[in-house]
């Protein structure tokens, strides 16, 4: 059985009573008895990093909760044969959820304020992707943005519901172009041969006498010897994965959506490069791979063509099938959001790029973005969470209030004088969010948060798909 939900919503899981019979379950309950029941006993909620969960399980007496969180991605429910399916979508309703969760932790959040239009909308995550790691400062900090469970079962499921593959293919295809575009490298190979009236390198005996000895070529030596080119190893893998990646994009036009286009040229773009490097390879030949640290862009494309590669099994036919077994994986939505607001950043203040520092970090804290420009100065914390649109969370303004009250960044800034830094903090708005991210924007649109001094919100819209 799939429990799917999206992102921050709830599965609660109910124990029958005996005297129940005509128990009406709908999508987001179920109800057990109580053999059923008390095989989510052990249960707990599993963290991605320290911001995030996979899920978070709550228990009482007579139910249990599954909650998503910011995280999308697919993994079981402990040992009940159940797994969790966590989809990005995003919809208008979507902040009646927070609004009826109303607690000390909640300013200003009136009720009822949200349209209820019943449109859904897909968060197109792979365009977030692609437009993160298309910045070279933004994909210079993509790292631990999957967790991938190799080691556990794998989870069948329909193509169309696999998120996991689409996220590595994005990255493997920006890694590779930014090989292409610094040049393939060459590196020395071995060579084996069967010269005709001539000699290079050394003789392999054995293979000369089975191939020529025995068939009387006398004029003919079995060598092996070093080649200096870029048809190695290296380039042969990421040749194969292409093939692979090519033939997964071809096959699943509609998965990728308004991406398709862009990865397309992508692989246009890399192929020729690989014109005359082979691809043939055998799955142990990638024990021998090592990396040269003059060409550190290799290791990041090798990695994750080896996981995609191992994802179908080294079978090109399985780019194609309709029904595919994934490993539990998790994708970490706040980070993307983090790294695809400051990739915005970078490309809208292009000229003020030095200004822009990404994860300033001081006495263990990292913030999110800190603007060191004259007249601009502010700390940015950029939060993946719509309770910002009719409202706005005690924990994070007095995390990012905290942030301005450090000397290491007020030195930063160099301000010397008694004044507080301006505070922002970015959030996801579909309807009204920005979209230019220059410095001029951000402060001509940003809103004060009435309750706090000097601290402002900012809606940023997301690409999606279906609109």
């Amino acid at each position: 059985m799939i429990i799917r939900l999206s992102e921050h919503q709830s599965f609660f899981l109910h124990l029958r009573k005996e005297d129940q019979e005509n128990v009406i379950e709908n999508s987001n309950e179920l109800f057990l008895n109580a053999a059923e029941f008390d095989k989510y006993h052990n249960i707990s909620s599993k963290s991605f990093n320290k911001s995030s969960y996979r899920f978070i399980f709550n228990r009482s007496a007579d139910s249990y909760e599954i909650k998503a969180d910011y995280c999308i991605g697919i993994d079981w429910v402990g040992n009940t044969g159940k797994f969790i399916y966590v989809e990005p979508k995003i919809n208008s309703n979507t902040s009646d959820i927070f609004s009826n969760q109303l607690d000390d932790e909640y300013l200003d959040v009136p009720k009822g304020t949200s349209e209820k239009t019943g449109l859904i909308y897909e968060l197109d995550y792979l365009n977030m992707l692609l437009q993160t790691t298309a910045v070279p400062e933004s994909n210079a900090e993509v790292k631990d943005l999957v967790q991938i469970d190799w080691d556990s079962q794998q989870i069948g499921i329909e193509q169309q519901e696999d998120k996991l593959t689409p996220f590595l293919i994005v990255r493997f295809l920006q890694s590779l172009k930014a090989i292409v575009k610094k040049g393939l490298k060459k590196d020395y190979f071995k060579v084996q041969e069967n010269l005709n009236n001539r000699i290079k390198g050394k003789i392999l005996v054995s293979q000369h006498i089975k191939q020529n000895i025995f068939k009387n070529r006398i004029t003919s030596t079995y060598c092996e010897y070093q080649v200096y080119a870029e048809d190695h190893l290296e380039n042969r893998f990421l040749k194969k994965v292409l093939r692979f990646v090519s033939s997964y994009v071809e096959n699943h036009k509609t998965l990728f959506s308004k991406t398709y286009k862009s990865l397309d040229e992508a692989i246009r773009y890399c192929r020729p490069s690989f014109e005359f490097v082979s691809d043939t390879l055998r799955e142990n030949e990638l024990k021998h791979i090592k990396y040269n640290p003059f060409f550190s862009v290799y290791r990041d494309a090798i990695n994750i063509g080896g996981y995609i590669l191992k994802r179908f099994a080294f079978n090109i036919t399985q780019t194609s099938t309709n029904l595919v077994s994934t490993p539990p994986f998790w994708i970490d939505m706040p980070r993307l959001f983090e790294l695809y607001v400051f990739s915005k950043m970078m490309i809208d203040n292009s000229l003020d790029k030095k200004h822009v520092n990404y994860q300033f970090s001081t006495y263990g804290n990292a913030l999110d973005i800190l603007v060191s420009k004259e007249g601009f100065q502010m700390i940015i914390d950029a939060k993946y969470k719509l309770q910002y649109k009719t409202g706005h969370l005690h924990q994070d303004i007095r995390q990012v209030a905290g942030y301005a009250r450090l000397n290491k960044v007020r030195d930063k800034l160099n301000i010397n004088e008694d004044r507080n830094i301006d505070c922002l903090i970015i959030y996801p708005d579909l309807k009204n969010g920005i979209d230019n991210f220059s410095l001029d924007s951000i402060i001509q649109n940003r809103e004060p948060i009435l309750a706090y001094h000097k601290v402002y919100k900012l809606g940023v819209k997301l690409p999606l798909i279906g609109l």
